[in-house]
C-alpha cells in the first residue's frame, strides 16, 4: 500500500479538489503499479473546518483514508511525523493540501521507490507562481538553509518527498524537538533522488508560511544541524583578542609619547563596549542550545492527538 501524508492548517476551500486529485492519483497507482492507496489526513489544530469538511468528504473518497486531528497548532512537521507513524503502507509520500504542489508528483514518487534503486525521493521546484514578495522570501530562506545547514539541499528548496518504510522507521526514531524534518531527512542519508516538478499558484487562501515562521525554523535548523554559530563567536573572540593587543599597543605608544592626556580612559571605553557587546552575542548563543538541549530532556511528544478516524475505500467492504 501506497500512504499519502497530508498536514492540513486552514485548507478548507482547498480540500474538495484535493480529494478529487487523490482519487485520481489512487486510481493510476492501482491500475500502474497494483498498489492501493492510503490518504492520512493529519489537522494540525486549524481554527476554521478543515477536520468538519473532510469528515465529510472521505467516507465517500475512492481511497482509504485516516483522518486525525491534533489538539492544538504543533506544526506542519510535527503533522507529517504524526502521519507517518499512524500510515500502514510500505511506501510513503508527502504533499502540502493548498495544492501548490501537483499530486500528480507522488505517481512519480511511487515509480522511483518501487524501482528499488532509491529509498528516498525529494521534489525539486524548477519553478515556483508565486508572489515578488513570496519569492524573494523563499529565495532568502533557502539560500541561508543551504549556506548554514544543509549544503546538499537543493537551491529552490524542499517541501515535499517520499521514502519507503526503512527509511520512515529512522525518521520516527529521531524525536528530538525544535528540528528540521527537511534536515533530518537528508541528514539520515540513504539512496536519494530528485524529481523536479513546477511549483503551481495558490488557489485559495493564503500561505500560513510567514516570514516569522521561517526565521524561526531557519534558527531552530542551525542550532539542530551545526555548531556555526559557536565557530563565529570564537572566531569573534579571537579578532577581539588580536584586536585588543593591537590596540593596547597603540595607546601605550600614544601615552609613552605625550598624545593621551586622560590616561586609560579610550581603550577602558571601548574595550568595555567590544567585549561586553561579544559577551551578549555568545550568551545569547550558548543560552539557545542550552535551551533546544532542556527541551529534548522533558521527552515531551511532539505532537498530542484529540481525535482519529478511520475510512475504508467507497464501497469497499474492508
Amino acid at each position: 500500500m501506497y500512504s499519502v501524508i497530508v498536514p492540513v492548517y486552514r485548507n478548507t476551500e482547498s480540500l474538495p479538489e484535493l480529494v478529487d486529485a487523490l482519487a485520481s492519483v489512487a486510481t493510476s497507482v492501482q491500475g500502474k503499479f497494483g498498489v492501493p492507496l492510503e490518504a492520512v489526513f493529519v489537522v494540525d489544530g486549524s481554527p476554521d473546518d478543515d477536520f468538519l469538511t473532510l469528515e465529510r468528504l472521505l467516507p465517500s473518497a475512492a481511497f482509504r483514508s485516516q483522518l486525525i486531528l491534533h489538539a492544538r497548532n504543533f506544526g506542519s512537521f510535527a503533522a507529517i511525523r504524526t502521519g507517518l507513524k499512524a500510515a500502514q503502507g510500505e511506501f510513503f509520500g508527502v504533499i502540502a493540501a493548498d495544492l501548490q504542489e501537483p499530486p500528480e508528483l507522488l505517481i512519480d514518487f511511487l515509480s522511483e521507490l518501487r524501482d528499488g534503486t532509491v529509498e528516498l525521493v525529494v521534489g525539486v521546484r524548477k519553478n515556483r507562481d508565486d508572489p515578488p514578495i513570496s519569492r524573494m522570501t523563499a529565495g532568502l530562506f533557502w539560500f541561508f538553509y543551504r549556506s548554514l545547514v544543509v549544503r546538499e539541499i537543493p537551491s529552490g528548496g524542499v517541501d515535499v518527498f517520499a521514502c519507503n518504510k526503512r527509511v520512515r522507521d529512522e525518521l520516527l526514531m529521531l524525536e528530538e524537538a525544535n528540528s528540521s524534518l527537511i534536515g533530518l531527512v537528508f541528514w539520515i542519508g540513504f539512496r536519494r533522488k530528485e524529481v523536479p516538478y513546477d511549483r503551481r499558484a495558490r488557489k485559495h487562501g493564503r500561505s500560513t508560511w510567514t516570514f516569522r515562521k521561517k526565521l524561526t525554523y531557519l534558527l531552530d535548523s542551525v542550532f539542530a544541524f551545526t555548531d556555526l554559530p559557536i565557530r563565529i563567536l570564537a572566531a569573534l573572540g579571537i579578532l577581539g583578542v588580536v584586536f585588543s593587543f593591537t590596540f593596547g599597543f597603540v595607546v601605550l605608544l600614544a601615552r609613552l609619547i605625550g598624545n593621551i592626556d586622560v590616561p586609560g580612559y579610550t581603550p577602558i571605553v571601548l574595550t568595555m563596549t567590544f567585549f561586553g557587546g561579544l559577551n551578549m552575542v555568545g550568551l545569547s548563543i550558548v543560552g539557545a542550545y542550552a535551551w533546544r538541549s532542556y527541551e529534548n530532556t522533558k521527552r515531551r511528544p511532539l505532537a498530542i492527538i484529540r481525535e482519529a478516524k478511520s475510512f475504508p475505500s467507497a464501497g469497499s467492504h474492508v
